[in-house]
């Protein structure tokens, strides 16, 4: 029967003892919605994440990572402005040479981008500790973003579980015009599906039109699919693929990857990349997309370009060439971060980075930075252009900031201009269209870089440390500063809670309103007694006080859609299950928050009837009882509610895998661990 390419690679790495629920037979489709769990080649984590990461896997008692590569990048927290920062780069470190992890120092890149440079292979499985992991389905890999604790038992050679998601195929034709990039083809996706469309799925591109497409241009798409809420996304590994990785000195790493002949999707998307406009994802939503030429002369004061979306050669390229022999407006102020150490010493090579240094813009460190709100910040209800995937009102550091979402091309022509600018009206010369074929540097498409440049650039691992042999990590010694603290524990799970409601939340409550990220707040990534102080900060700046005023004995959290959408983190677990929270109540979940909870023994409850939402307020009392019977059996959820509408019984939704439903009978996934659950 005719396999997609997801279904393809998912199969050759299930894991079929794993699957206490769920039968598979070889090259037929695997059921919606059953519990899989597969085989992760390679990890990454980062350094907001990958502290508490380590410290949990430090726990397991393995002595070395059982992955094919696994790897600890810092490129997150990379502001110094004390101790805090440097002493986790530091713990990572020296994590990564006790464990046989590569270590990516600070410098070196963003994780997704080095990542894809270095380490990424069609037809292999990464599992991370970010959202945007799926940058890796642009190589033709089944990359898929979770929590920490997720990853730290993937390194000790645990399983991931995962419902199988549906496929949606996104059939493409035709090819970009110049001014049209790959972030205008997500825009147009995430225009269609919305920020919860995508939840359950993967999205599996196809058709002529993907031929046309360089592997940055497919990591862009692939990238800011995690804003669909899909598990992730993928591209085929063709003949573009083998020459980015031939670029890279990766060529034996090839494989072809291709769904077969005749596959068929769950839905499928048709989008004609001829017709695409420039697109903007407006405030405060990446779902929020207008057309550029509707926002056309609305006056801009910050444009950046950079993060895991937009920073790679290519998009460097396109930029250079919009801004080349002019300068940025007046009232402009302009940034670059390149992806990595290797984009940025390529683009000096070429020529590219003198350009945009010509035209005006600064040129920020080959990190996260802004996309975090560490650095670079708009000034006080700016608008700022930002070739970003997140635009949730405060990530950029200015609470009333607009920040819209645009491609490279839109923000370069926009510099120059000082207002919204639609890059399609721009003349401009770009030789990667000379040929009416978009070519990557990276793949020949001029004579600024030869291929052995590239290679050279591609290949040098200067900022790179490379795993100890097992001899010499056996001797290292794990620093730890002052700031970083071991992982509380889970409260163990109880039969009935009786708790009051703390917080009710409403749709599209993001993991940035639950736990914000920012220099105030990451640098106490490895210390969640004081990261928990801004837990649900954004949403009731009370919400700390009134859960200490519990002594953090025990709440709940109700919510209404999509709750939990965006970043991976799982402080956003982390600090609600140290201030008791107990149970999260709402219409429907984010997949990896979703997760998180579980992980530390939180139970995730959907409302069997949507509207009883409507008749809970903050300070009703609420009592779950037959907890264990309902794990124990996959039952639905028994509420009363006390409260301000009186007193009256709801049923909560219990679709939990048994797997899942045995980490909370075990008090969260670190105890289930221990005790020999895979």
């Amino acid at each position: 029967m005719a396999l997609t390419l997801a279904e393809k690679i998912l199969q050759e790495h299930i894991i079929p003892e794993a699957c206490e629920e769920t039968a598979f037979i070889k090259g037929t489709p695997i059921a919606r919605g059953s519990d899989i769990a597969i085989k992760i080649d390679q990890t990454l984590t980062q350094d907001a994440t990958g502290t508490m990461a380590y410290l949990q896997f430090e726990t397991i008692g393995i002595p070395r990572v059982k992955t094919d590569v696994s790897v600890s990048y810092i490129d997150h927290n990379t502001l110094q402005t004390d101790f805090k920062n440097m002493d986790d780069h530091r713990y990572l470190q020296s994590v990564a040479a006790k464990y046989g992890l590569y270590f990516s120092r600070a410098g070196n890149g963003i994780c997704h981008q080095a990542h894809l440079e270095r380490f990424g292979k069609p037809g292999k499985t990464l599992l991370g500790s970010d959202s945007h992991t799926p940058t890796g389905g642009g190589i033709g890999m089944i990359a898929i973003g979770a929590g920490g604790l997720d990853v730290a038992v993937a390194m000790g050679g645990g399983a991931f579980h995962t419902p199988m998601p549906k496929i949606f195929g996104v059939e493409l034709t035709g090819r970009l015009k110049k001014g049209v990039s790959a972030k205008d083809i997500i825009l147009e996706v995430l225009r269609r599906e919305s920020v919860k469309g995508g939840i359950g799925a993967i999205y599996e591109y196809f058709g002529e039109g993907v031929a046309s497409l360089t592997v940055p241009q497919r990591a862009t798409v692939t990238n800011m699919g995690a804003e669909l809420g899909a598990t992730t996304s993928i591209f085929p590994s063709d003949a573009s693929t083998r020459r980015f990785l031939e670029s890279m000195g990766r060529g034996a790493d090839w494989t072809e990857q291709k769904a077969d002949a005749g596959a068929e999707y769950d839905k499928v998307i048709r989008i004609d990349l001829s017709a695409l406009q420039p697109l903007a994802a407006c405030p405060h939503s990446p779902d929020a997309v207008q057309n550029v030429s509707a926002l056309t002369g609305k006056p801009v004061t910050q444009v950046v370009i950079g993060s895991c979306t937009n920073s790679s050669l290519d998009d460097l390229e396109s930029v250079a060439a919009i801004v080349k022999g002019k300068h940025i407006a007046s009232n402009v102020e302009a940034g670059i971060a390149p992806g990595s150490r290797a984009t940025l010493l390529m683009a000096d090579k070429a020529g590219i980075l003198g350009d945009l240094i010509a035209a005006g813009f600064r040129i920020l460190e080959s990190a996260c930075g802004p996309c975090i709100g560490m650095g670079f910040a708009p000034n006080s209800a700016g608008v700022s252009l930002r070739t970003f995937n997140r635009n949730f009102k405060g990530r950029s550091g200015t609470a009333d900031a607009e920040v819209y979402l645009v491609s490279p091309e839109t923000a370069a022509a926009s510099a120059i201009t000082g207002v919204f600018t639609d890059a399609t009206t721009v003349q401009y010369d770009d030789p990667a269209y000379a040929t009416g074929v978009r070519l990557s540097l990276l793949d020949g498409g001029d004579t600024r870089l030869s291929l052995q440049q590239v290679k050279d650039f591609a290949s040098d691992g200067g900022m790179l440390i490379p795993p100890l042999a097992e001899s010499a990590a056996a001797q290292v010694e794990i620093i730890r500063g002052p700031n970083i603290k071991p992982c509380p524990p889970c409260r163990e799970t109880a039969d009935t809670l009786s708790f009051p409601v703390l917080l009710k939340a409403g749709d599209n409550v993001s993991t940035d309103d639950i736990m914000p990220a920012g220099t105030k707040v990451l640098p106490f990534r490895s210390n969640v007694p004081e990261i928990s102080r801004f837990t649900y900060e954004r949403i009731d700046p009370q919400f700390y006080a009134r859960a200490e005023a519990t002594n953090f004995g025990g709440c709940f959290v109700v919510g209404a859609e999509n709750f939990g959408q965006g970043s991976s983190r799982e402080h956003a677990a982390l600090g609600p299950m140290y201030l008791g929270v107990r149970a999260v109540i709402v219409k429907s979940f984010a997949r990896i928050h979703k997760a998180n909870l579980i992980n530390y023994n939180i139970i995730p409850i959907t409302f069997a009837n949507p509207a009883d939402y409507d008749k809970i307020s903050c300070g009703d009392t609420l009592t779950i009882s037959g907890i264990i019977a309902s794990l124990t059996k996959g039952m639905p959820f028994s509420i009363s509610v006390s409260g301000k509408n009186g007193t009256f019984t709801m049923e909560g939704v219990n679709d939990l895998a048994k797997r899942s439903r045995d980490i909370l009978l075990a008090g969260g996934l670190a105890a289930y661990t221990r005790k020999g659950g895979n």
